[in-house]
């Protein structure tokens, strides 16, 4: 009895002590444990997700790959797969099961190592959200707590929810759902059970189970899942044999873009980060686009096809590397060199022949490539000469050349990457949003973006706003500018400057309507004098346009002002929308992780045209929206109306006038449209640096421009109507097919007079060839028919000739 007394009294003294042991651990442990209530509103870090309009992804950024989803989501197939891997017990444990801790403790004092922790799925959801993976029995013990406090707070499908959304599963992939896309291409919910098991195997260890990395032991562990799953009785035994023999199949499969528009994602994540900071690339923001799949798709290939067209022209430069001597492998490893860019694949020439040329792509498909398509290629001397015209194949490409090949349908087209570049931006006049913009020729080429970064002069496509100056000054469009030859001198500089017309041909006094649509340089230069540099440069601000890129000399007049594409267009809506300045944005909306909305766009729109808006507050803000970290619907806002900068008389003579340029002048290769509400100028600098072509109907406002990075000349014979404008036109053409013609109405206060065209005063009865043109009411033409000044300045106190001096270089 004393024995067995003093066994009873040991085993009562030994449990004692294990409880105050743990309940002295609990104590010191408990105050540092954080509430498990936080489960409840876990952020996870999810990557930045942009879309266009309709919706269709363009880009995705974040370090982590993760696309969190609810239980109900999840397979039950899959998570029989995960508990038969990790814990097939459970449905029954509250959060620790004793019989792994002690298998786990057994084998550390065998080995003296730790050889697996015994952790269950609540354990790793207590270390994955509150813990780190430091191995050590302090962090062991808070990890067991807090597994008992969240077995307590949380339901066992919601821990599992938690579980499958934080694991890290290599390459970059969060969670079950991104796992699923990485390694194959799926939703978790369309993988087979093979698939669905391996995925199940990565938790323990995501690098030796890799199946992209370690095939052969991630089947091990794949198979081995799938053994349990049958012993446990989650498989029959026939699902069970098809899954074992399917083979491993898994390849790394990145996020690819529904919509290809790198320009406008990288335009999209700056602006986010500019708004959010960091929180741009963990929230979770979905941000939806002012652009359409359909016009950003129109805009890339317009200007992908202008470009290869211009490049064309000017002959082929030779193969991009040469391989030739090197064994097949070798010159493989050197066309790996060379990516795709734009739809133009990197091809090795491995047979020249009397029909065409055989080819080789990097991802080993063989092309034929039919001599038709090669006959473009003469040898380029320089921009403005070409070698002579290929006879056969063989004078073209040789085997071992790298060369570049464009697919069209089921033909291999020869080609190669331009040399020059061009942008295109694409506005709403209405409201300024961006309809689509493509930055150059390929975003993995360069990632400048043309659009809105270029500086360049844009010619005479600046010419409008000049005309527009002198219109609201009390020119009309009738109204004669001497087109005569003209020197100016600067005597402290000693400098002389002789403006020619790009045909170096003058014409005498030219009304103004006729001088625009031939684009007569001497008559904007005339005329910017005549209205005095301050004044227009004053006038022109309106538009957009900084005034420190504005030159205060009267080169301004041709156009050598330093602006991008973007500016450009910008300034156009104003004539498009009858004489409003509405602001160039990207970003419509933006949702948070769960959709809710927190940022609607609310821009400065034209006004409806039976709304008169007063313009005594124009300092209206351009976009509003509701803090991020509210969490609330940002209320709808009523609309902010633009502020008008340019009488609305002044605008739609403009258009006329415009209009007249498409028509019978530079721009009238656009005719081809089949259309009569457009409205443009082309642009061309000094030998043809720059080319440009803008122009418009009441829907969109497009600005193309073309040249090189590097400026140097185009080539001779090449002009905003043969570069620029042929991409607008492919643009245009396709974003306004089935649409009805629309132009801005009328506005009143205007008059339509006959008018004699030599005099550009108001005609009699008996005047050859009169013509009708449009007046402001209160700026009718005088019927006198003599003038004797270089320009006929209605209410003009000076002829130009007298005219104060200007600034001129």
């Amino acid at each position: 009895m004393p024995v067995l007394k003093f066994f009873l009294w040991s085993l009562v003294a030994a449990f004692s002590a294990l409880l105050v042991g743990l309940g002295g651990t609990y104590l010191y442990l408990s105050p540092g444990q954080p509430s498990v209530e936080a489960l409840r509103s876990i952020q996870l870090q999810i990557p930045l997700r942009v879309y266009s309009k309709d919706e269709k992804l363009i880009a995705e950024f974040g370090e982590m790959r993760r696309s969190p989803i609810r239980f109900s989501q999840i397979p039950q197939d899959f998570i029989n797969a995960l508990l038969a891997a990790e814990d097939d017990n459970f449905i029954n444990h509250y959060g620790v099961d004793v019989s792994s801790l002690m298998r786990a403790a057994t084998q550390l004092v065998q080995t003296g190592h730790i050889q697996t922790g015994g952790s269950t799925i609540t354990m790793q959801v207590a270390k994955n959200y509150f813990l780190t993976n430091e191995r050590s029995f302090s962090r062991k013990i808070n990890e067991i707590l807090l597994a008992l406090q969240i077995e307590r707070k949380l339901t066992k499908d919601e821990i599992l929810e938690l579980y499958v959304n934080k694991i890290y599963l290599g390459n970059r992939a969060y969670g079950i759902e991104a796992a699923a896309q990485v390694y194959f291409g799926k939703s978790i919910g369309e993988l087979s059970m093979a698939q669905m098991a391996m995925i199940a195997g990565l938790p323990k260890a995501p690098s030796a189970y890799n199946p992209l990395s370690n095939p052969t032991r991630s089947k091990e562990r794949r198979d081995w899942i799938l053994g349990r799953m049958y012993r446990l009785g989650t498989l029959d035994d026939a699902r069970y044999r098809q899954a074992l023999a399917e083979p491993v199949d898994a390849h790394y499969h990145i996020a690819q873009p529904e919509l290809d528009a790198p320009y406008i994602a990288e335009m999209a994540r700056a602006e986010m980060v500019g708004r959010y900071g960091s929180a741009a690339y963990t929230d979770g923001f979905k941000v939806f686009t002012t652009i359409t799949s359909e016009r950003q798709d129109a805009a890339r290939l317009a200007l992908i096809d202008g470009l290869t067209e211009y490049d064309q022209r000017h002959g082929y430069r030779g193969p991009e590397a040469r391989a030739s001597g090197k064994s097949h492998q070798e010159a493989l490893q050197i066309l790996a060199q060379h990516r795709n860019l734009s739809g133009l694949q990197a091809a090795l020439v491995t047979q020249v022949g009397d029909d065409g040329i055989e080819v080789v792509t990097r991802d080993g498909s063989e092309y034929s490539v039919a001599w038709e398509s090669m006959k473009w290629a003469r040898p380029f001397i320089n921009t403005n000469a070409l070698g002579a015209l290929p006879r056969r194949p063989a004078n073209v490409a040789k085997v071992g050349d790298i060369v570049r090949i464009r697919l069209l349908g089921d033909k291999a087209l020869f080609s190669q990457i331009p040399a020059a570049q061009a942008a295109l931006v694409s506005l709403s006049p209405d409201t300024g949003s961006i309809e689509a913009l493509v930055g150059g020729f390929s975003f993995d080429q360069s990632h400048y973006n043309r659009a809105t970064q270029a500086k360049r002069q844009p010619g005479s496509s600046f010419k409008p706003f000049i005309y527009s100056a002198a219109l609201d000054a009390g020119f009309t469009a009738s109204s004669l500018v001497n087109d005569a030859p003209i020197v100016y001198i600067d005597q402290g500089m000693n400098k002389v400057w002789r403006p020619q017309n790009d045909t170096n041909t003058f014409l005498g006094p030219i009304r103004l309507r006729e001088a625009l649509y031939k684009s007569r340089n001497l008559v904007s230069i005339r005329l910017l004098q005549s209205i005095g540099i301050d004044y227009a440069i004053n006038y022109i601000t309106r538009f957009g346009f900084n005034r420190q890129d504005l030159p205060r000399n009267l080169s301004m007049a041709l156009g050598t002002a330093a602006l991008s594409p973007l500016e450009i267009a910008t300034g156009w809506t104003v004539f498009a929308n009858g004489g409003y300045k509405v602001e160039p944005y990207l970003i419509d909306h933006v949702q948070d992780r769960d959709g809710k909305l927190i940022f609607q766009a609310n821009p400065r729109r034209v006004p409806p045209q039976n709304i008169h808006v007063s313009q005594t507050n124009p300092q209206q803000p351009e976009q509003s929206a509701q803090p991020v970290d509210e969490g609330k619907t940002p209320i709808a806002e009523p609309p902010v109306f633009a502020e008008r900068i340019v009488d609305e008389r002044t605008a739609y003579i403009m258009t006329s006038m415009l209009r007249d340029v498409v028509k019978r002048g530079t721009g009238r290769r656009a005719m081809e449209l089949g259309r009569n509400d457009l409205a443009g100028k082309t642009g061309t600098t000094n030998d043809a640096i720059d080319s440009w072509f803008s122009g418009y109907n009441s829907d969109f406002v497009t600005t193309v421009w073309t040249g090189f990075d590097q400026p140097q000349t185009l080539g001779r014979s090449e002009f905003g109507a043969s570069v620029a404008l042929p991409i607008w036109m492919k643009y245009m053409g396709t974003v306004l097919k089935d649409r009805p013609e629309h132009l801005s109405p009328e506005p009143s206060g205007l008059i339509s007079l006959r008018v004699d065209p030599i005099s550009g005063r108001a005609a009699s009865p008996r005047t050859p060839n009169a013509y009708f043109e449009l007046f402001k009411s209160e700026e009718t033409p005088p019927s006198v028919n003599e003038f004797n000044s270089d320009i006929q300045v209605p209410g003009s106190p000076l002829p130009a000739s007298e005219a104060a001096p200007l600034d001129l270089f």
